[in-house]
């Protein structure tokens, strides 16, 4: 057993996994002390360096690339001190760092992992259900189905169509930006019918504009790493759209209309396209985005 306890975590190597567990310090940022212990098997790892620097060093571990959901998910823009697969080092406790590294690079070598993409995920993501309250709104996810819960200071075009609720089998790709403290965050679920939608976020009824606190927005990527490890991995995705391209799903029939709503939720459709056809006429959505937010209430009904 190679194992190396910091502040900042715990790293502990038996021969064939890695285990990581976050330090519960102030300073270990709520990210990375939500999501918890990290199991990563031996045959996920791409490769292990140390880092030495003046005051102190770091440890960071490589990934086979499609072997995470979590790195799938968040397209490797998690900031530096959130990233789980980094350990902070003590100065003084460079040896043991090293040895470590050395352990596991050695077992590496032993067992031959291959280099390559992995074509399943081999890290398991965050348990379910998992649920995210973030300025826009508050996310949840429970395996079969996202629910986004608007707040009171989300646009009034995303509280005009309601709580959206979509079904896995719908969702064809997350997309996930961290809100940086200087610039706008998102998340957004693509789905067959909204994949050419191209409202901003901030009106974009599948997307969560993360424009707070950069701490707490920084969660949802719980939920973006929930739901990336239950969609199809991008290995089987076609070539186009595993470059992260959006797939090319056939058009709609024009004479297309949408289900009916049941007889109890009549009065609450109407209100909603109400509100939506009063926004359109003050001007505060285009043609392009009222059509697009129709077709959403619609399909939510």
């Amino acid at each position: 057993m190679a194992e190396i306890i910091q502040r900042d975590g715990t790293w502990a190597f038996d021969g064939s996994t890695v285990r990581i567990t976050p330090g519960l310090h102030r300073s270990v940022p709520l990210f990375r002390q939500t999501y918890g212990e990290i199991a990563v098997p031996l045959e996920a790892v791409a490769g292990v360096a140390y880092e030495p620097e003046r005051k102190r060093g770091r440890l960071r571990l490589r990934l086979r690339e499609g072997a995470d959901p979590l790195l799938q998910a968040t397209g490797g823009r998690l900031p530096e001190p959130a990233d789980p697969y980094r350990l902070v080092v003590d100065i003084d406790r460079s040896g043991v760092a090293e040895y470590v590294a050395e352990e596991i690079r050695r077992a590496l070598l032993l067992e031959e992992i291959p280099k390559e993409p992995a074509r399943t995920y081999l890290v398991p993501g965050p348990p379910v259900p998992v649920s995210v309250r973030s300025s826009d709104g508050t996310v949840s996810f429970d395996g079969t189905q996202v629910r986004i819960d608007w707040s009171d200071t989300s646009d009034r075009v995303k509280r005009a169509t309601g709580p959206r609720i979509i079904d896995l089998p719908d969702l064809v790709q997350v997309e996930w930006l961290p809100n940086s403290g200087y610039e706008d965050g998102f998340l957004r679920f693509v789905t067959r019918d909204s994949v050419f939608s191209k409202l901003p976020p901030e009106k974009d009824p599948f997307a969560l504009d993360l424009w707070g606190s950069a701490r707490r927005d920084l969660l949802t990527a719980l939920v973006a790493t929930a739901v990336m490890a239950r969609l199809p991995h991008p290995s089987t995705r076609s070539g186009e759209y595993a470059q992260g391209d959006p797939p090319r799903l056939p058009a709609a029939p024009e004479d297309a209309v949408p289900q009916l709503p049941r007889q109890g939720h009549h009065d609450v459709l109407l209100r909603r396209l109400r509100e939506l056809g009063e926004l359109h006429r003050d001007g505060v959505l285009t043609d392009e985005e009222f059509a697009t937010t129709k077709a959403a209430v619609l399909r939510g009904f």
